[in-house]
């Protein structure tokens, strides 16, 4: 089981209300619904390893080169004479990240982040090399392209905390987008994303660009029908694709998921007892954590 970490922490933190407090008053509640989280999907799947894989760079340079609109309305403009180069986060979710960190590796809970890439990026690779079937918990479509019935490998989307989850293979993404799992970077391409600051091409929405994928095969067949006089393109589309062709050119490298990450080693095995039981007893009474730690250490113990 890969979990996209800050895809899950955001959502305890929206999901928990901040009086959920450390002893001190500082918010807490993205710690424990995080932990909360863990417990229940371990509960209801037991997988035999877990990764918590980390944005060690939510915006690398290398995707920001190939398209420089690549989440650029998330970068925090502070003041006319800099750019500080950071996510938008709460001021009271951010101090949690540490906390998290920290709680997850006293646990034994497997952490993995690697510079220059983002989460996305390890879950791709850690999915690539698995030899077993392969859950991918995330709220973030993107991860939708790992998907591969042959291979397992699943996503569960969370649509209420993580009790209620979509189990997203392939048969629901083709009744859903037209399109499997290796087809879902070319849609999310063409049909763009102004989460992740991808302008798409103009025109060509998600209904579109699955019709364009059906007809074509992939975005290699969609580009040489714009080439051939005799496949049947409007001559909207043909236009419209014919002027995107520098950003079709570079949007597949920004849009796959990295499968090459250079990973640390780490021990993946889901933790029955804590790696560090003073830490993790510490980190427990200064942040208010006990009933959520217990709930935890139950779970894994069972």
């Amino acid at each position: 089981m890969l979990l996209d970490t800050a895809s899950l922490y955001f959502r305890a933190y929206f999901g928990v209300p901040d009086s959920v407090r450390a002893p001190d008053g500082t918010p807490v509640n993205a710690v424990r619904g995080l932990l909360d989280f863990i417990a229940r999907l371990v509960q209801d799947h037991r997988p035999d390893d877990l990764v918590a894989c980390m944005d060690a760079d939510w915006r690398p340079q290398w995707r920001v080169d190939l398209i420089p609109t690549y989440k650029a309305h998330r970068v925090a403009v502070e003041t006319a004479g800099g750019v500080p180069d950071e996510e938008e986060i709460p001021d009271t979710l951010s101090p949690q990240v540490p906390v998290i960190e920290e709680v997850l590796d006293a646990l034994g809970i497997a952490r993995v982040g690697v510079e220059s890439y983002e989460a996305d990026d390890v879950i791709g690779t850690l999915a690539g090399r698995a030899t077993g079937p392969v859950d991918i918990v995330t709220g973030d479509r993107d991860l939708y392209q790992l998907v591969d019935d042959a291979r397992e490998v699943r996503v569960l989307y969370p649509l209420k905390g993580v009790g209620t989850l979509q189990v997203t293979d392939e048969a629901w993404l083709r009744g859903k987008y037209g399109v499997d799992g290796a087809g879902y970077v070319d849609l999310a391409l063409l049909r763009g994303d102004p989460s992740d600051g991808l302008p798409g091409v103009p025109g060509i929405g998600e209904k579109t660009a699955a019709k364009l994928l059906d007809a074509f095969g992939d975005l290699a067949g969609i580009m040489a029908a714009v080439d051939d006089p005799s496949a049947r393109l409007t001559p909207s589309q043909r236009k419209r694709l014919d002027e995107a062709r520098d950003y079709v050119a570079v949007a597949p490298k920004v849009v796959r998921v990295a499968g090459d990450v250079p990973l640390p080693a780490f021990a993946p095995a889901l933790p029955r007892e804590p790696r560090d039981p003073a830490t993790l007893e510490a980190l427990t009474e200064r942040w208010g954590l006990g009933n959520a730690v217990q709930r935890l250490l139950v779970t894994l113990q069972a």
